[in-house]
């Protein structure tokens, strides 16, 4: 299927796509206090599959005391540390430093807060995209991401913004049990596509008849193996994405006043 053809059903993330991304919180983070850009994202990347973030993420621990304790080490751990400054030095093509610098103090729990509550502002260019192709009715409108669940009650659990809202399905890793690049997430949503463009008069679909849009290279690798078309949403340029939705879709979708911008 060329992919120039129009989908049938388009897949979002949530985090750096359709709101501020959790990732500007870990930078102005550690902006200001002089940790190095980029440890916190490769400690959190480095402890996969079996880290505290990712048990967090497939629902396998509750977010309390004892995930933010275990959060904290592996934002602690030495190993991890002098790998992240032999790669710093890799990707400035020069040799590892012969002293590892001390391990900075990271408030863990201060931290993972401040990434929810800026992940919870709707992005001001894909928000308005996400409503006027859900008022379009002509597609089959999805999210998969990586999610956490709150603890009962917490004013979190609410969607105050109205992004979920704007889905006919939601597949959260929390509550399936599943991380994206997992290969299985990607298989369900595809199935959940398809049984939803059913219920909507769509023949069904195939994977190639979904866009799938990620901030995050290895998800999107994943769901092109599973023969997801993708676009890449890149941090700050959210702009950028939803012109390419444009194309894909043949909608106007940027508001007027920033579309000439």
């Amino acid at each position: 299927m060329a992919e120039t053809k129009r989908p049938v059903g388009l897949l979002f993330d949530i985090g750096g796509v359709c709101v501020v991304s959790p990732f500007q919180a870990i930078l102005d983070y550690e902006l200001s206090k002089n940790i190095p850009p980029g440890w916190v994202n490769f400690s959190i990347s480095r402890t996969s599959p079996h880290g505290s973030w990712h048990q967090l993420e497939r629902g396998e621990i509750p977010m309390d005391a004892n995930f933010f304790a275990a959060f904290n080490r592996d934002l602690r751990n030495p190993d991890l540390w002098k790998q992240f400054h032999e790669w710093l030095a890799n990707k400035k093509d020069q040799p590892p430093p012969d002293r590892t610098p001390p391990l900075p103090e990271v408030d863990a729990e201060w931290l993972f807060w401040e990434m929810m509550r800026i992940s919870r502002t709707p992005d001001s260019y894909m928000y308005p995209a996400l409503k006027k192709l859900r008022a379009s009715g002509q597609f089959v409108m999805g999210a998969l991401s990586n999610t956490t669940k709150f603890p009962e009650g917490h004013p979190y659990t609410k969607d105050v913004s109205g992004v979920k809202s704007q889905f006919d399905f939601f597949i959260s890793s929390a509550h399936t049990g599943l991380r994206k690049p997992d290969p299985k997430i990607y298989q369900v949503a595809i199935q959940e596509m398809d049984a939803e463009a059913k219920k909507r008069g769509f023949s069904g679909v195939n994977p190639a008849d979904i866009v799938f849009l990620d901030d995050i290279g290895e998800n999107l690798k994943a769901a092109k193996k599973a023969g997801i078309r993708t676009l890449k949403v890149t941090l700050g340029k959210t702009d950028e994405a939803v012109r390419e939705l444009e194309k894909i879709t043949g909608l106007q979708l940027l508001e007027a006043d920033k579309a000439r911008l």
